[in-house]
């Protein structure tokens, strides 16, 4: 056995992304106590920064210490009850991981369905959410990552609140590369990772609870389900149980090394500004886009919808073994592009141009890879 010492690889799959030298470099920073004083200076810092990306000022916004999937399940077991009727948008593998955690909490689930590769139907949920008026929750994936779709989430909040719901909102691959206006949208809680457009290592997920959603936890009537993830119990440790004077109470120890690299992560965010990110990733889309077209590749999602960070092109009938090609381009040219989920598997791969993968020298060296295998 000796150390682990990884091949650098291109990472232009649908996450994690390439995590720049200065993150790293980050992570490598001398460890301290997770209630140091120095420490709780970089978890309001953190909070800051977060309720910058997400362009909110909700007071409750903080990176649960585990990764998007704990985010996800955070958002649900905090404001879902057992009985309760929860509407969930489902058009991609992670809105199908949403009817999971609604189940599992005791709730009942109504399931609005769109085609893979299309965005959320508005139509779809102001018809269900009337025929429901006992729904408390609509719950959908603003950017799905199985297949590179972005919902209108500005609309389907609206709705949300014109039916009396709060909402939960997928935010894991759309955070950093395309706007994500929680106060501007009526976002009630939303959750992200940090592996995606913030380049940060997995590990981390972001998340943020507006004051309807505060209310809703403060007024249950059963316990969270989760005792790592009851907000009643980790609020106290990222806001403190008397603000004034600033304690916090011991709720776990935090990852601290993850922390520095978030930290890290979002203040090149903040340097770089959210307009220009947002411009970056469109740019390398686009760049990407002409390439593979040229190269005979067509698009699942069509343009008005498409997300310009998660790019899921059709296999062309040449190829007949996908996932060599996969593996040739990961050995070969230490590139790493993802497969297609569920029903897309061996139909489609998803090309990730996320943080700094969205970057003119990946483009690049995916367009020179695919056009030499592919001949």
């Amino acid at each position: 056995m000796k150390p682990f010492h990884p091949t650098p690889k291109t990472l232009m799959g649908p996450g994690p992304s390439d995590v720049p030298a200065r993150i790293l470099e980050a992570m490598a920073r001398p460890t301290v106590g997770h209630l140091d004083p120095q420490f709780i200076t970089l978890m309001d810092e953190i909070k800051s920064l977060l309720r910058f990306a997400f362009q909110t000022e909700n007071p409750l916004t903080f990176p649960v210490s585990a990764p998007g999937s704990a985010g996800m399940e955070t958002c649900f077991v905090n404001l879902i009850e057992p009985g309760d009727t929860v509407v969930v948008c489902v058009n991609g593998i992670f809105g199908g991981r949403m009817v999971e955690n609604v189940t599992r909490a005791g709730a009942i689930a109504v399931v609005i369905s769109d085609e893979w590769g299309k965005p959320v139907d508005p139509q779809k949920v102001e018809d269900t959410l009337k025929a429901h008026p006992e729904a408390t929750i609509l719950a959908f994936v603003h950017a799905e990552t199985s297949t590179g779709v972005l919902s209108d989430a500005k609309t389907l909040c609206a709705l949300a609140r014109e039916h009396d719901c709060l909402t939960i909102v997928d935010a894991v691959t759309s955070l950093g590369g395309v706007p994500v206006k929680v106060d501007e949208w009526g976002v009630d809680a939303i959750y992200s990772g940090t592996q995606k457009c913030l380049s940060v290592p997995p590990g981390l997920s972001p998340i943020s609870f507006g004051p309807r959603a505060i209310a809703a936890v403060e007024a249950r009537i059963t316990p969270v389900q989760s005792w790592f993830l009851d907000l009643s119990l980790v609020m106290n440790y990222w806001e403190g149980a008397n603000p004034k004077s600033n304690a916090r109470s011991y709720h776990h120890t935090a990852p601290i090394n993850a922390m520095y690299a978030l930290h890290e992560g979002l203040l090149m965010l903040h340097e770089e500004g959210l307009e220009t990110a947002f411009a970056r990733h469109q740019t390398q889309h686009e760049a990407l886009r002409d390439g593979l077209e040229n190269l005979g590749f067509s698009f699942l999602v069509e343009a008005d919808y498409r997300l310009p960070q998660l790019n899921t092109v059709c296999i062309p009938e040449r190829v007949t073994d996908e996932a060599a090609i996969r593996k040739t381009l990961l050995e070969n040219h230490n590139l790493e592009i993802g497969a297609g989920l569920g029903a897309l598997a061996g139909k489609v791969w998803r090309i990730g141009l996320m943080g700094a993968s969205a970057s003119p020298a990946n483009v690049e060296k995916c367009l020179g890879a695919l056009k030499q295998e592919l001949g």
